[in-house]
């Protein structure tokens, strides 16, 4: 072997142990190992961050801020809550709700998809007698079956369809890799849903465990369209009884009843007073088309000049009571803006001066442009309707509005923000928007009308311009040191093909193990792939395969593209460890998992994997 190729082997032996080793990211040992290589002269240094260009890294990201987008609207939610059965047994709850993740995984990001459905997972398992691990880890694996479908399900298949158009021969279309990723996945599903659950151990979670903000007092209108208009209010709580909604109190043509009879019927233009979590509040709103009470009239509010606002008004040290018309304006113009709306959560401290004040008191939207979404409370729930209601000390807030406002209500009252929580209030109409724009994507890109990178891209401009994510989310949507780790690695797998190590390990295993046999040699690779990814992260196994099976496939004088298919499925297939998927290490704390805890369904599952995939590679992509 020639110096170049050994010191490329070190490198690889060294990077492959620090990914065992764990101590320091993935991204972070990319970036050496690539240093390294400009500084030994492996890489050329003008083509070092080459890698940031490559179209798989773009795609990446791009799906990335897609798939957020899906979560933030609720479009994904809805989608669950519609399809998996309320009522159904555990065979068909479980196959609804692992199939669906495994169908979303095929169009978004696997991962996205996991965090998804993790909490309606952990939902079911109380009802269906089983611990929250039980059904998880059928979830995650489900999850990760689904990826390998499509070229954007998972980061190895772009990774590998960029490798075959560096060897000349084209990327691969947007569902290449069904034929054979289908079958495998269905076949992965069937069996965890019917049998693999069984070997799932029986842990105690460790959900529950975080600080808990009890139940909200919140009010919500509904309109006239409302699915909830003529059932009976006992109706409306069995609805989403899952989700801890109680109903305590209703507002008919203003007058206020607490505690109201359960078999009242719903009405248009009712305000309903519930008390629940965040959560569940944002499904109560998905389930019922029902919009808050409060939240609806912050648009309204934006209308008013200053020389509406009461001059009588409470005045609170250094609020904006009595802004000049100029400043009002520049309010007016930052709505115009669209900025970031969020929710947030604060606690009333004993010295605020919003103690014994309420929202109308405040004028918080005219003042401030905030909403005051709902209260929570400990001890009785309050009588008084929500903006009328006396704030005490130890009240918890749930607001919305833009972000700097919000941190400008905090310092200017004395509140102080809890840690910062995923909360999200359903939006039907830019869930609808950012669904069209992700199947538009994909629609583009599996027509051929663009690539893959032009074409999600453009649906992240769409998604831009119609603000289904807010502007400052699109770059925090995107997992960094994923897309650290992709583009440093592109060019050191590229250093493997220009010093012919990639050739000469792919001679090795053809004339060593494989003994000249293409079959045996397609089996070394799917099972090489998957045992790396179980240990090391799924992207770096196939960025330092794929020129391997390229060589392998070029000594053997075979179709490439059975080895780079089986780079895809081995890398896709990461169930024995907890750290070679991301979805495997989400439920890890979630279902009370201990490290040897995967193998067990995981293992059976890998046989299945190569059981399914090994002839019908050979059948869909013949040697």
């Amino acid at each position: 072997m020639t110096n170049p190729q050994l010191l490329i082997f070190a490198l690889l032996a060294a990077m492959m142990g620090l990914f065992l080793w764990g101590r320091l990211r993935h991204d972070v040992v990319a970036l050496a190992a690539l240093l390294t290589c400009v500084i030994v002269g492996l890489v050329p240094a003008e083509a070092a961050f080459s890698g940031f260009s490559h179209p798989a890294v773009i795609t990446v990201a791009c799906v990335l801020v897609l798939s957020q987008a899906l979560r933030n609207t609720g479009a994904v939610n809805w989608l669950a809550r519609t399809i998996v059965p309320r009522d159904g047994g555990r065979l068909v709850t479980m196959a609804t709700l692992i199939g669906l993740g495994a169908a979303l995984s095929g169009f978004m990001n696997n991962v996205g998809a996991m965090a998804l459905l993790m909490p309606i997972a952990v939902q079911l398992s109380g009802r269906l007698g089983l611990t929250p691990g039980q059904i998880l880890m059928p979830l995650a694996f489900g999850t990760i079956l689904g990826g390998m479908t499509t070229l954007v399900g998972t980061p190895p298949n772009l990774i590998v369809s960029g490798f075959r158009e560096q060897a000349g021969l084209g990327q691969f279309a947007m569902f290449d890799f069904a034929p054979v990723g289908v079958a495998v996945a269905a076949v992965g599903v069937i069996f965890v849903v019917t049998i693999g659950w069984r070997l799932v151990p029986a842990r105690k979670s460790d959900i529950g465990d975080d600080f808990d903000t009890g139940a909200y007092l919140t009010e919500v209108r509904v309109p006239e369209d409302s699915k909830a208009i003529g059932m009976t209010l006992r109706a409306f709580e069995s609805e989403i009884e899952d989700g801890g909604v109680q109903i305590v109190g209703l507002v008919r043509n203003e007058v206020r009843m607490t505690a109201p009879h359960g078999g009242r019927h719903v009405r248009a233009k009712d305000v309903l007073v519930l008390q629940a979590d965040v959560d569940a509040l944002a499904v109560a709103l998905s389930v019922f088309g029902i919009k808050l009470e409060e939240e609806k009239a912050l648009s309204e509010s934006q209308d008013q000049t200053a020389d509406n606002a009461p001059t009588d008004a409470p005045e609170i040290p250094g609020s904006s009571v009595g802004k000049s018309e100029a400043e009002t304006q520049e309010a007016d113009e930052s709505d115009e803006r669209g900025e970031e709306i969020v929710l947030r959560e604060l606690v009333v401290l004993p010295g605020s001066t919003i103690v014994g004040r309420s929202g109308s008191d405040l004028q918080l939207r005219t003042r401030y442009g905030l909403n005051l979404l709902a209260v929570s409370r400990e001890g009785h729930p309050p009588e008084a309707r929500l903006r009328k209601l006396k704030l005490k000390s130890g009240d918890l807030l749930l607001t919305q509005g833009p972000a700097e406002t919000i941190a400008e209500f905090i310092n200017e009252t004395g509140c102080v923000p809890l840690s910062e929580r995923d909360l999200r209030i359903p939006d039907k109409r830019m869930a609808v928007i950012s669904g069209a724009i992700m199947l538009g994507a994909i629609g583009i890109v599996a027509l051929g009308l663009l690539p893959a990178a032009a074409g999600f891209a453009l649906g992240v401009l769409a998604s831009m311009l119609f603000r289904t994510l807010p502007l400052r989310q699109i770059y925090t949507a995107i997992d960094w040191p994923i897309i650290v780790l992709l583009a440093t690695l592109i060019p050191v797998a590229g250093a493997m093909q220009t010093t012919g190590a990639a050739d000469q390990l792919a001679r090795f295993l053809v004339e060593s193990v494989a003994q000249g046999n293409p079959i045996i040699a397609l089996a070394v690779v799917l099972i090489t792939t998957m045992f790396l990814s179980d240990v090391m992260n799924n992207a770096a196994t196939a960025a330092i395969l794929c020129p391997i099976a390229l060589g392998i496939a070029a000594t053997l004088g075979v179709n490439p593209d059975s080895f780079l298919m089986a780079v895809a499925i081995g890398a896709s297939c990461a169930f024995l460890t907890p750290i070679g998927h991301q979805n495997n290490t989400l439920i890890l704390g979630p279902g009370g998992f201990r490290f040897g805890d995967y193998w067990r369904l995981g293992l059976v599952v890998e046989v299945l994997v190569v059981a399914v995939s090994m002839p019908l590679l050979l059948i869909v992509w013949p040697l």
